[in-house]
């Protein structure tokens, strides 16, 4: 490791299986918290390239405990966090409203580290089961429409870079990777990522792949569709620049899309608007992430999926999901 920190100091790059190699050696401890932090340190100092970001994607993915639940064709609906915005957990709360859609979700997610409430913090505060039992997650997939796949529990390589990661408690490179590293590969994917230089990274990475991809990044910071602005939109086929008035809704200010300021008061906010006691601007960002995911999987119009978002939301479709999901857990 001392011999690439000096080369990364002297600001080089490294090629593929370098950067393959270095997360497969952290995976094996054979590096100490100190040097992992220092290695950490400079992705957070300068860009990732390319070459970097896919060598650590392939490496993770090579390394994790897969699950195989190819025969529902499910979405995952993710960001990549660190954008600093502190929002509400807008995905998570897309995800089941995608599946009260009649989607089938498999959401990958993990506890916050740049911010104050990750997806697994709010779902193990409303008790749901983590597990990576195939029977259990199929289960799931089958009853709820939804099941949450928690990211330790598939990647067992991260657990020398867990804590070094909650010490740090600023974005690093592994909030790149979050989104690219769903155990069960899924067919579909919603990603949100913090930058535009990341979304044209991520673009290019999954043109190699038979994944259908909708990527997204608000023009003023989100790693979402938060209608305070507009989103560059990359899909396999096409880009482009969606507005808060291609969903027939008023543009939103950011104090409205606020998340809670403790896991408790961000598990409250997620029933609340789960439950259809959200107000309009939360409603309305939630159905338009979960509308883009929609869209994604049905390749309908952008309003379409927005429609059947809200139908989800307001009829208490996507309540249900969650509640059955409990259920499940409490077995």
């Amino acid at each position: 490791m001392k011999n690439v920190l000096n080369r990364l100091i002297q600001h080089e790059t490294l090629s593929k299986g370098e950067a393959k190699n270095i997360l497969v050696n952290i995976s094996n401890g054979s590096y100490n918290p100190s040097q992992i932090a220092s290695f950490l340190t400079v992705f957070m100092m300068r860009s990732i390239t390319i070459e970097e970001l896919a060598g650590f994607r392939e490496a993770l993915l090579e390394l994790c405990i897969p699950i195989d639940l190819k025969d529902y064709e499910t979405i995952d609906l993710c960001g990549t966090g660190g954008d600093g915005k502190d929002t509400f957990n807008i995905s998570t709360l897309a995800s089941f409203v995608t599946a009260g859609a009649g989607i089938k979700v498999a959401k990958h997610g993990n506890y916050g580290v740049s911010s104050i409430s990750g997806s697994s913090n709010v779902m193990e505060t409303l008790g749901i089961k983590f597990s990576n039992d195939k029977d259990f997650l199929k289960k799931c997939v089958d009853e709820a429409g939804i099941c949450i796949l928690h990211a330790p529990l598939f990647h067992p390589a991260m657990k020398n870079v867990a804590p070094i990661r909650k010490e740090l408690a600023v974005k690093t490179f592994f909030n790149m990777l979050g989104p690219m590293v769903n155990p069960s590969f899924p067919k579909h994917q919603l990603v949100g990522v913090f930058s535009l230089e990341l979304a044209r990274m991520y673009a290019y990475l999954y043109q190699n792949t038979e994944t259908n991809f909708t990527i997204l990044h608000s023009l003023d910071g989100y790693d979402e569709i938060s209608l305070t602005g507009n989103t560059k939109l990359i899909s396999k086929n096409f880009e482009q620049i969606l507005k808060p008035e291609d969903f027939n809704v008023s543009r939103l200010n950011q104090i409205e899309i606020q998340g809670g300021t403790t896991i408790e008061k961000s598990a409250e906010i997620f029933l609340n608007i789960l439950s259809g006691k959200g107000t309009e601007a939360q409603n309305n960002v939630v159905c338009a992430n979960a509308g883009m995911a929609i869209a994604t999987v049905k390749n309908c119009s952008v309003i379409e999926g927005f429609q059947l978002a809200k139908e989800s939301l307001l009829r208490g479709k996507a309540i249900e999901k969650l509640k059955k999901l409990q259920e499940i857990s409490n077995k």
